[in-house]
């Protein structure tokens, strides 16, 4: 067959102390030929899953004789997925009529109804790329591709959280800095936090920094961004924590395509393991786009009918974007506010469908003085109980194991002891 390419050795990897990102599928072309109407709608739920956002794939009928017939006459794409209900030892003969209309460089998985080991092995051995046994599911396909075009060895990619308040005021901003500075003194791993809100952003004002250059001039170069520039634009912050901060001027709008900020944060985890996206309380193309396509997406929100409202909104319109995803994390901000009424946190989390995470107490005079000082709240008091739920959040978001504090003190929920790393 002409599908093989040469195997090359596997190189083991040290297990990561952060959970990696979600791997991309890159920009390539799938044509998958199905027997049954069933597989044909599973191939294509595929494409709901956030790993395959640039993948362009179709779906066509008459499985391997289907596609040998296209390809007589039409260029094959980059990868081609064919269903077959063949008797194992037909389906070898039938794939190697396959090959012979197919360039040497496409890649073919088999989506197959027996489940035969030995003809797993002879259909790798000949260069078919994978074999799936069906029924199986759409994270099956999509993993299946995501493995088949990471390179052998490759390291793993840093993981994005983004951070997003329901509301204006709610305090998205300050958690997810604060966040950050947990992940990078507790875990000690380099930790970029990118302010995404151009014209009001607060991540300078919050670590006392003033740098000249910052996430502005990286989109706004296009195709020119590179590591080397990112490294010149990056602002250290701390030990551990690099700033991408926000230009803070109104001389000009801000408007942007919707993936515009995509190729900064692909440079990004390349070099970076935990990255902080500071995403601002607006809706458009662009926010909506980097919502669907971060690994971890956390709603901050005070306990009132507004918030809630929105951030019912937000959830909804994140569920149909990552149908695949686990449930969106809530932190409750500004918790036992002076004489107003409030809605209860678990009763929040229960009305919005979210897996709340961290409970954060009203407290003007230590936030206010962090604020005015330019610092974060470990800096301001080391001893603050408010850390430690800073820290437990900081723990889930990366995949780590968490453990809950005692007592109501520390305003923390009893998390699960241990926290499944994506894939």
């Amino acid at each position: 067959m002409s599908f093989l390419t040469p195997e090359q050795p596997k190189i083991e990897e040290p297990a990561a102390e952060i959970a990696s990102g979600a791997r991309l599928v890159p920009r390539i072309t799938i044509q998958a030929f199905c027997e049954n109407s069933q597989t044909a709608q599973l191939v294509e739920s595929a494409l709901h899953d956030r790993r395959m956002s640039k993948a362009a794939l179709t779906t066509h009928n008459g499985g391997i004789e289907g596609a040998v017939e296209t390809y007589k006459a039409n260029p094959t794409p980059n990868l081609i997925i064919v269903e077959t209900g063949l008797p194992p030892e037909e389906i070898p003969g039938s794939l190697e009529r396959l090959a012979e209309v197919c360039d040497a460089s496409t890649r073919v998985i088999v989506l197959g109804h027996v489940n035969d080991v030995l003809l797993y092995r002879e259909l790798i051995r000949s260069g078919i790329s994978e074999y799936i046994v069906l029924p199986a599911k759409s994270q099956d396909i999509v993993t299946a591709i995501t493995e088949l075009y990471a390179s052998d060895g490759a390291a793993p990619i840093g993981r994005t959280i983004g951070f997003v308040s329901a509301k204006g005021g709610a305090g998205g901003s300050t958690v997810a800095h604060n966040v950050a500075w947990a992940i990078a003194t507790s875990l000690r791993q380099d930790c970029l936090i990118v302010d995404m809100d151009f014209p009001f952003g607060t991540a300078g004002l919050n670590f006392n920094q003033d740098p000249p250059h910052g996430i502005a001039d990286a989109v706004l170069a296009n195709q020119k961004v590179d590591q080397t520039m990112l490294d010149r634009l990056m602002s250290k912050a701390a030990n551990h924590i690099n700033l991408l901060t926000a230009p803070a001027t109104l001389d000009r709008t801000w408007d942007f395509e919707e993936r515009d900020f995509e190729q900064v944060i692909e440079i990004c985890q390349k070099s970076v393991p935990v990255i902080v996206l500071d995403i601002p309380h607006a809706w458009n193309a662009w926010t909506r786009q980097t919502l669907a396509s971060v690994d971890e997406i956390v709603i901050v929100a005070e306990p009132d009918l507004a918030n809630l409202r929105n951030a019912k909104n937000l959830v909804d319109a994140i569920k149909a974007m990552r149908p695949t995803e686990n449930a969106t994390s809530l932190v409750i901000n500004k918790q036992a506010l002076p004489r107003r009424p409030e809605i209860s946190a678990s009763e929040f989390a229960s009305s919005v469908e979210c897996n709340l995470i961290g409970q954060l107490g009203f407290d003007a005079q230590l936030f206010g003085t962090a604020a005015n000082n330019g610092q974060m709240i470990a800096e301001v008091s080391s001893n603050a109980k408010v850390n430690e739920v800073f820290r437990a959040i900081g723990m889930h978001v990366t995949g780590r194991q968490a453990t809950a504090g005692a007592g109501r003190a520390s305003s923390l929920l009893k998390l699960p002891t241990l926290f499944k790393k994506r894939a």
